[in-house]
């Protein structure tokens, strides 16, 4: 059957209401999930919805997948469905999150058009049976897929349970990169644009190496798989070309959805670890709130770090405002090779962690666990085992502590040291030939941010090349990749009173990821007073002493102390009796620049972290350890002291104020149990 017609009566966004942006409005810390209803039979619909109430879920994610249930191959739509489930939803007060529905296209349409099917970096084709299975360039794609928006648009625009936008579904997750001829074509436009001239693509992508020199921008191909390693400019380039094509993409399905509502859109981001595709910095800007979808990965020596990592980055990609964790799981997932299920506590846990570093809404992966398809075995908050199950109980309490937790929406993170990350970065560092493949770009970031977490310290991760003001202490782990005025955005911080700690490997090359000759780190020479003359990496089973005792590994470098005070030496390896950590000190007014040109272990980073921080005159929050966050959300007229215990000890903490999470009184000392969380509305009782 094909349905017509609007689903409510009212009257329709004026122009100038589409053409401003829109702000997501929070109610309290927002609890919800995505909903598949098309993998369940309609009688299901109302108790889901029920069960949904019980446990307080109050915004749902529908329409994500449904495309091949609303699009026949005739062309025609079928809005029964989705009509009958936004009706239900909206009639138990639950907001809606709507799909565009796009993400994956019908087997009919791949099978009509197989020239939309991405091309890997092998010149193979991928086929359907997955998801994704779409070229970012094909227009054919485009042309189909807008046309469900517009439908979709139109139909729920105006829709009163209407709350969100939710543009295709992790764009870029599989399908970032693709090789066919019409994305060859669409780089070439894109090099065009930004070059103008072969003659200034040849300077920047250094062609005369390997004799490489084009002559024709017709002889220009996306950088598929060669017999040697690849010119590493084309392969900078094309990740750039092809995240600025996945956000183009994002822009038509929002120009689409602006012509028939004013509602916020957004889509969910993927700021994680195995995830690098997307610039998200040049993403942010377009989007009305920044919702990410996270997952604890347990490949990772340590999945809680890396979470708290995550949740600072898509902060800072929010400026500092209030964001949204879209997806994140109740228990394992389905895509590792060890699925691992979550300890009792450890959902309410991971979720409050989020929210101490700004998210104001908690939203999971599904609500309820899909019986067939590839994600059958990834957690839900209603798993197999029903609602007796321990699981059932643990969303209950989340509920009940989300609800209780209302009053910390649009409070802001208190931070004064700022970590410069860059994707850009990381694709030049992480490239295919480098001086160390056992030293990644991640490394340096995780093991500085861990080191400031333990120390108490208030974190913004901010890109480079933005305002520093305020900041007292600037790091720069690993910043590879970094453009003149970048640079000098950090040296006039310096200059005006910031501190900065500046790690290996940092502004080495230019953004056409051309080296900086003259001595490493060009653009910080003068601020560290330093010189590298040569990169001495060692082996990864091998470490380095330090003078101070301090253990270290993985780097060292041939250093010249040209204007510092050298803080520490190495006493072997290849750099021995050579700098490892210098300190050059700030006069009239300018603040201190260190320098670390190794990677020490936990103990060591944490000793010369809190040198740093002590010099800058950071803020730190009492209480913090490895194991234990303490995080402030702060409001116009009062605080919150989130204490998270990651470890499998109690604590003992100082706190004045009201436990959000227990409804009690918090006076003097309290304790936290392993495993547990405690909110404190600061120096206030009920």
């Amino acid at each position: 059957m094909t349905s017509t017609g609007s689903p409510v009566n009212r009257p329709l966004a004026t122009a100038e209401q589409r053409s401003a942006r829109p702000r997501y409005a929070h109610r309290g810390i927002d609890f919800g999930c995505d909903y598949n209803p098309e993998q369940w039979d309609p009688s299901v619909w109302r108790e889901d919805i029920a069960l949904m109430r019980e446990v307080g879920v109050s915004l749902v994610a529908v329409n994500i997948f449904g495309w091949s249930h609303l699009q026949s191959p005739d062309g025609s739509f079928d809005f029964s469905g989705l009509d009958e489930v936004i009706g239900l939803l909206h009639d138990a007060g639950i907001r809606i999150n709507l799909g565009t529905g796009t993400s994956s296209p019908p087997p009919w349409l791949t099978t009509r058009h197989p020239e939309i099917l991405p091309v890997t970096a092998d010149g193979t084709t991928r086929f359907p049976g997955g998801r994704q299975a779409w070229c970012p360039s094909s227009p054919v794609f485009r042309e189909h897929a807008l046309t469900l928006v517009e439908a979709v648009a139109e139909r729920y625009g105006e829709h009163p349970a209407l709350a969100l936008w939710h543009v295709s579904n992790e764009l870029g997750c599989h399908n970032a990169h693709c090789h066919c001829d019409v994305s060859a074509a669409a780089f070439r436009r894109w090099l065009h644009a930004r070059y103008g001239t072969i003659a200034a693509l040849n300077r920047a992508w250094g062609t005369s190496f390997w004799s490489q020199r084009y002559t024709d921008w017709n002889e220009i191909g996306t950088p598929r798989l060669t017999l040697s390693t690849r010119n590493p400019s084309q392969v900078l380039d094309f990740s750039r070309f092809s995240s600025d094509e996945l956000l183009g993409y994002y822009r038509a399905e929002h120009a689409v959805i602006r012509r028939h509502s004013a509602v916020p859109i957004t889509t969910n981001f993927m700021v994680t670890a195995h995830i690098r595709e997307m610039d998200y910095w040049q993403w942010a800007p377009e989007v009305d709130v920044i919702a990410n979808d996270h997952y604890l990965d347990h490949r990772l020596d340590d999945p809680a770090a890396e979470l708290a990592f995550a949740a600072d980055l898509t902060r800072g990609l929010a400026k500092g405002a209030p964001w949204m964790l879209m997806e994140h799981s109740t228990g394992s997932v389905n895509w590792q090779p060890h699925n691992l299920a979550k300890a009792p506590g450890q959902m309410i846990r991971d979720s409050l962690q989020h929210v101490a570093r700004g998210a104001d809404s908690v939203c999971f992966f599904q609500w309820r666990a899909s019986l067939q398809g590839s994600e059958k075995f990834h957690s839900a908050l209603l798993p197999h085992a029903g609602t007796d199950s321990a699981l059932w109980r643990e969303a209950l309490e989340l509920g009940g502590v989300l609800d209780r937790m209302g009053e910390v929406a649009g409070t802001r993170v208190v931070a004064d040291v700022a970590l410069l990350f860059s994707w850009e970065a990381w694709w030049a560092t992480d490239a295919e030939n480098r001086p160390s493949s056992s030293v990644s770009y991640l490394d340096q970031v995780w093991a500085l941010h861990r080191a400031l977490r333990a120390s108490g310290a208030g974190v913004d991760v901010v890109r480079p090349g933005a305002d520093l003001s305020g900041y007292r202490l600037v790091v720069a782990p690993g910043l590879h990749l970094v453009r003149d005025d970048e640079a000098e955005i950090l040296n006039a911080a310096v200059a005006h009173g910031s501190h900065a700690l500046v790690t290996f490997y940092s502004g080495i090359v230019d953004e056409n990821d051309r080296v900086r000759a003259g001595g490493y780190p060009a653009p910080w020479r003068d601020l560290l007073g330093i010189r590298v003359e040569e990169f001495a990496p060692v082996l990864p089973d091998e470490v380095v002493v330090l003078e101070s005792g301090t253990v270290a590994s993985l780097w060292t470098e041939r250093l010249v102390a040209d204007d510092t005070d050298v803080i520490d030496r190495f006493v072997g390896g290849p750099s021995g009796g050579m700098p490892a950590l210098t300190r050059r000190r700030g006069t009239a007014g300018s603040g201190d620049a260190w320098y670390l040109a190794t990677l020490p272990d936990n103990a060591g980073l944490a000793r010369i972290v809190d040198s740093a921080l002590t010099a800058a005159g950071a803020n730190r929050v009492a209480g913090a350890s490895a194991d234990v966050d303490v995080v402030r959300r702060a409001g116009d007229d009062r605080t919150y002291r989130f204490i998270i215990n990651n470890g499998t000890d109690d604590v003992l903490h100082s706190a004045q104020g009201f436990d959000l999470v227990t409804g009690e009184v918090a006076s003097g000392t309290i304790r936290v149990p392993a495993g547990g969380v405690r909110v404190i509305r600061e120096d206030v009782t009920p």
